[in-house]
């Protein structure tokens, strides 16, 4: 069978492995900086993938593919396109081609995660447990093989024997994939049990496809020189490292490995530029300090609570804050430009007001929504009717409310839904010089009138739903491209 044509081989190799948590963009850039020639993602679950879109982040110069709950579950950049594998669990042949569709226009290729040992993987029939369906497997890769542009690969750990190995990866090699990675131990061995070199090196010599050999970082690889060592035991095409790599991604580098502080700070670099998670983050730099996570700085580490805090700790404060504003120049100056071309050409009957919603300036349970909804129902009008939209550079929102026949809207886009609302809501209030609940505002109706069913329960020993009202008038109205929302 023929494999699929491409740019990327994978032979004599150096390897990023598929690390969960670890092997998300910003360490996947440091190694490619320290010399790795592929790497891959973190392994990333069908299902997810495919509840996600893809969004161009035009601020962070991305692709962001978007979990309905708004989390990124996966980040890449144009450089490392033509060197990122996607590793995708599955266990279903039309699921993984449905995600190999979605995402193989920005990445290198496709990889099946075959040898996760993890409860969470095998009892939804994924990791190891298709090493027992070799049926299922062939399905699989054949499905990916025929069905999209890019080179398949898996990564398989060892069977219970020889035979039983090389059977199955000669059953592999024959759906056409560009590359088998092994890890040279059997789904219940751990990174204490010395890796299989001789089982990998029996696959190698068996099959024609190119083999990737893992597993190495504990008994082998400690620095660059030592990546040749384990290849030549196994006899592999090319070594895939994994926790030496987690440990130090400068394992890649020829010319020695960085001081950990350089490491560190050049992570650190790429994760806020990047804007990775803080708490993936700070699970990555923990992996790397290991045994120092006891001093005064590891400690201050595990204090830490934000990204901010995060670069303090080593020194780096100068830069996120340079980095963080620069990135906030581009925000700001995308959304002035695209504020300007929705105000040139749409939107011309709507009501438009540069207003934010600050829940601070606002009693407790008392929103502009809420006063809104209150007058409608005083003045005999419709409730409102709210259409959020979500922007797909950066993800922010903005919502049009409908009152009397006439649209209302703040300029400013939001973090979520609920906010964007709000700031309709008070852009409709103070175009009709109408109360909006403010702690300012004297006398407030509405702050009296709830105040009066919310000591009465509070007086009854129950506890009060803050959202009681809210929850009680909410109405959800759908337009076609936009996100849900909710009247109130």
């Amino acid at each position: 069978m023929t494999v699929n044509t491409t740019s990327l081989c994978f032979r004599n190799k150096a390897i990023l492995a598929p690390m969960v948590r670890v092997g998300t963009l910003p360490m996947r850039l440091l190694a490619l900086d320290c010399g790795a020639d592929i790497v891959y993602c973190e392994e990333l679950i069908d299902i997810k993938m495919l509840q996600c879109k893809r969004i161009v982040n035009e601020v962070l110069g991305t692709v962001d593919f978007v979990a309905p709950n708004e989390r990124v579950v996966f980040r890449t950049c144009e450089r490392e396109k033509n060197s990122v594998v996607f590793q995708m669990g599955t266990a279903d042949a039309e699921r993984a081609l449905a995600v190999a569709k979605l995402v193989e226009n920005d990445v290198a290729g496709i990889d099946i995660n075959m040898g996760c040992p993890k409860e969470y993987s095998t009892k939804a029939g994924m990791g190891a447990a298709l090493l027992s369906e070799p049926d299922k497997i062939e399905s699989i890769l054949t499905t990916l093989v025929k069905g999209i542009c890019k080179p398949v690969t898996c990564k398989i750990r060892i069977l219970a024997s020889n035979e039983e190995t090389i059977s199955l990866v000669k059953k592999i090699e024959k759906t056409g994939v560009a590359a088998i990675a092994v890890h040279g131990r059997k789904k219940e061995e751990r990174p204490q049990h010395s890796v299989h070199c001789d089982v990998i090196k029996a696959i190698s010599e068996a099959v024609s496809v190119p083999v990737i050999a893992n597993g190495g970082s504990y008994d082998f690889i400690k620095e660059y020189s030592d990546i040749e060592v384990f290849r030549q035991a196994t006899a592999a095409s090319s070594v895939m490292v994994a926790r030496a790599a987690m440990w130090n991604p400068s394992v890649f580098r020829k010319e020695g490995p960085w001081a950990l502080k350089d490491v560190v700070q050049e992570y650190l670099k790429y994760a806020v530029r990047y804007d990775n998670h803080y708490s993936n983050t700070k699970y990555c730099l923990c992996q790397m300090l290991r045994e120092q996570l006891e001093n005064a700085q590891g400690k201050k580490l595990h204090a830490t609570q934000s990204m901010q805090e995060i670069c303090e700790v080593f020194e780096m404060s100068s830069f996120y804050k340079e980095t963080s504003a620069l990135l906030e120049a581009k925000r700001a100056s995308l959304e002035a430009k695209d504020q300007g071309e929705d105000d040139s050409t749409e939107d011309a009957d709507v009501i438009k007001m540069a207003v934010r919603f600050d829940k601070r300036e606002y009693p407790p349970q008392i929103t502009p929504k809420m006063c809104l909804l209150e007058w409608c129902r005083k003045e005999k009008h419709p409730q409102p009717v709210y259409e959020t939209v979500e922007r797909p550079l950066d993800r922010l929102f903005r919502s049009v409310v409908t009152v009397a026949e006439q649209k209302y809207r703040s300029t400013i886009w939001e973090k979520s839904k609920k906010l964007a609302e709000q700031a309709a809501a008070i852009a409709c209030l103070r175009t009709l010089n109408l109360p909006e609940g403010k702690r300012s505002e004297e006398a407030n109706h509405l702050v009296n009138k709830r105040k009066r069913p919310d000591q009465e329960l509070l007086n009854n020993g129950e506890h009060g739903n803050d959202h009681v009202m809210e929850a009680t008038c909410k109405k959800p109205h759908f337009m076609p491209g936009a996100s849900d929302a909710s009247v109130l």
